[in-house]
């Protein structure tokens, strides 16, 4: 990519020198423009462009702007002190003292008053705003937007800060994206943090976003990440799916699984909140399916919403035989209780039956014998 901006850039000069042939053929104005310095290049200011050799299309404006370019192309300096100690090529600065140690950085482009004002071998960064990277040294590709961005930045590296003060306490992580006023200003010397709206922390590989937590969200869906970070959600519609059946007794796998008390290491939670769940590793061995799994295929985390899939069949199917069993009960009970109304009526048919026998048996007589 930068061989392909340097034949733009021959091709730009060889562009500008034909059109300075053809315009010097042209009738001069009156009064003659200031300055008309060989090779396109341009000053005004105490010493601008003071050891100018060999550069072209140079442009500086300003007490000692670029004064130490001698053979550096197409750079261009508006503000005292700008690119002052530039040798290199493609820089821009405006901004008093903007990229004003820069030697042999290239591509930079800094606005505003200090900005990027101790880069010296950087190359490719952009700082908009007053002292945006002010401290920044050597690290290529930084990007900087609103006051005080960056602002203690030395070596990092691929950065992207963009609100007033955005990643302010940074100085050697690279990576870093912080978006809103103050964002990422807990960054400090951690790398690949995104920072939305939020200070997060000097962690690698995280990411901080404001206005979320306690926050109440009625009628949602949670929002799930998968190991190439996309952020989507789960879908339960039919004319997503394919291959339907019921889960009869893949379900019996959480009867295996063994829930646990753990508290995770110190660089992930140095608080040490006591936590609860489950270990990847031993659900591996009970069913595969209910891991997720990193870039390189080893258990990362447990997919807990199919957990909780499971333990539903399992009580659905505890309620089926809760209900059946209820069922049986209440035909015994029927039962029972029909028998209960036979046997009455059966008592009491046996206490009449009694009662007859009793009047239709004669009383016995004694009989008097005088012998």
């Amino acid at each position: 990519m930068i061989q392909i901006v340097y034949v733009n850039q021959r091709f730009l000069v060889a562009l500008l020198s034909a059109f300075l042939g053809v315009t010097s053929l042209a009738k001069a104005i009156v009064p003659a423009p200031d300055g008309g310095y060989p090779g396109g290049n341009t000053a005004e200011g105490q010493k601008a462009l003071f050891s100018l050799t060999t550069g072209t299309f140079n442009t500086a404006v300003g007490y000692l702007s670029l004064t130490s370019n001698a053979g550096g192309n197409l750079n261009t300096g508006c503000g005292a002190g700008t690119l002052l100690a530039n040798t290199a090529d493609e820089n821009t600065a405006v901004g008093a003292a903007a990229l004003l140690s820069n030697t042999d950085g290239t591509q930079n482009t800094a606005n505003g008053t200090f900005a990027l004002f101790s880069n010296s071998s950087g190359s490719l960064n952009t700082a908009i705003g007053y002292s945006a990277l002010k401290f920044h040294t050597t690290g290529p590709l930084n990007t900087a937007i609103g006051f005080g961005t960056l602002f203690q930045t030395t070596t990092g590296a691929s950065n992207t800060a963009i609100g007033s003060s955005a990643l302010q306490a940074n100085t050697t992580g690279s990576g870093n994206i912080a978006l809103g006023v103050q964002a990422g200003t807990s960054v400090t010397t951690a790398d690949n943090v995104i920072a939305i709206g939020a200070s997060g922390e000097n962690i690698d590989n995280t990411c901080y976003i404001g206005n979320i937590f306690n926050q109440a969200t009625v009628n949602g869906i949670p929002i799930i990440i998968n190991s190439a970070n996309k952020l989507g959600t789960t879908v339960s519609s039919r004319r997503f799916k394919e291959g339907i059946k019921p889960m009869d007794k893949v379900s019996e796998a959480i009867f295996a699984l063994k829930p646990v008390t753990f508290r995770y290491q110190q660089r992930i939670d140095p608080k040490g909140i006591p936590q609860f769940g489950l270990v990847a590793e031993d659900v591996e061995k009970v069913n595969p399916d209910l891991v997720v799994r990193d870039k390189e295929g080893k258990p990362y985390s447990v997919r807990y919403d199919q957990v909780n899939a499971l333990l539903l069949n399992e009580f659905l199917k505890e309620h089926r035989k809760n209900e059946a069993q209820a069922r049986d009960i209440q035909e015994q009970k029927a039962t029972i209780a029909l028998q209960q109304k036979q046997i009455e009526a059966l008592t009491t048919g046996l206490q009449k039956l009694n009662a007859q026998l009793e009047v239709s048996i004669p009383t016995p007589q004694t009989v008097k014998n005088d012998d």
